[in-house]
């Protein structure tokens, strides 16, 4: 067994622990404002305002290229199938919570395809093809490219088979005329081809001279708890919301006319 599949021995990344916290601060200061809006403490228009739009998208990317840079790093310290397997049951498992909760506040837009319910898709895919190597820039292109043709051809060519990919059945896939109505909504094309990209890019700087130390780089005091948080992200995700959402109740119930 490599000895670095031991987890009690696999030296840690902190800078990619940083950057994921990052995402993480980003992701959980842009819910606060939605949470503001959703409890009209703030009226804001998050579905299609570009500085709402744009910024779901950075954080999103930020957030499954970390992802990529997470499997390299956990296959090139020899993660077995077993851990991973039970690293991909806790995110599958805290996708089914986030829908049951997420169907209690928004019954007609619950989220049945949310960022957690992607992972738990593309992690499995990203384990079966890390060995596709230079491909994986060139797999995570073919991604980024197949939501805009299919919107092209649904809406104009092939429209007759527009109602069965919009269903929520097929619009997993993200090949559809239109996007859903739900609170959340991360289909495997485009976003499967960001986490490549960050697989690839782990994968490159592991094996190349200097690269391990890159990524092992030791953060500066003042940045420690960024990458502390960074190793908890799943816990932080599922506990961020409810106490945001307790305190922006608590803030519209102070304020109140």
């Amino acid at each position: 067994m490599n000895p670095l599949s031991n987890p009690s021995t696999a030296p840690r990344y902190e800078a990619v622990d940083a950057l994921r916290a990052l995402a993480m601060v980003w992701m959980a200061a842009f819910h606060f404002c939605f949470d503001l809006a959703h409890f009209g403490l703030w009226p804001q228009d998050f579905r299609t305002d570009p500085v709402w739009t744009t910024q779901r998208t950075l954080i999103l990317s930020l957030f499954l290229f970390c992802a990529g840079l997470g499997q390299a790093i956990a296959l090139h310290q020899g993660q077995s199938m077993d851990r991973f397997a039970r690293r991909w049951l806790q995110i599958a498992g805290c996708a089914l919570l986030v829908s049951l909760g997420s169907f209690f506040m928004f019954p007609r837009s619950f989220i049945y395809f949310g960022v957690l319910h992607g992972m738990a898709v593309m992690l499995l895919i990203a384990r079966f093809t890390a060995g596709w190597g230079a491909w994986l820039w060139l797999c995570g292109l073919v991604a980024l490219a197949l939501p805009v043709a299919a919107t092209h051809l649904l809406t104009g060519a092939f429209s007759e088979l527009a109602p069965a990919f919009n269903a929520r059945t097929l619009n997993w896939l993200g090949l559809v005329g239109r996007k859903p109505f739900t609170e959340d909504y991360v289909p495997l094309f485009p976003w499967l081809g960001v986490l490549w990209w960050g697989l690839a890019a782990g994968q490159w700087a592991l094996h190349r001279p200097g690269g391990p130390q890159l990524l092992q780089v030791r953060l500066p005091t003042a940045l420690q708890p960024m990458a502390v948080l960074g190793r908890w992200s799943l816990s932080f995700y599922m506990v961020h919301q409810p106490v945001l959402i307790a305190v922006v109740m608590a803030l519209a119930w102070m304020f109140k006319p």
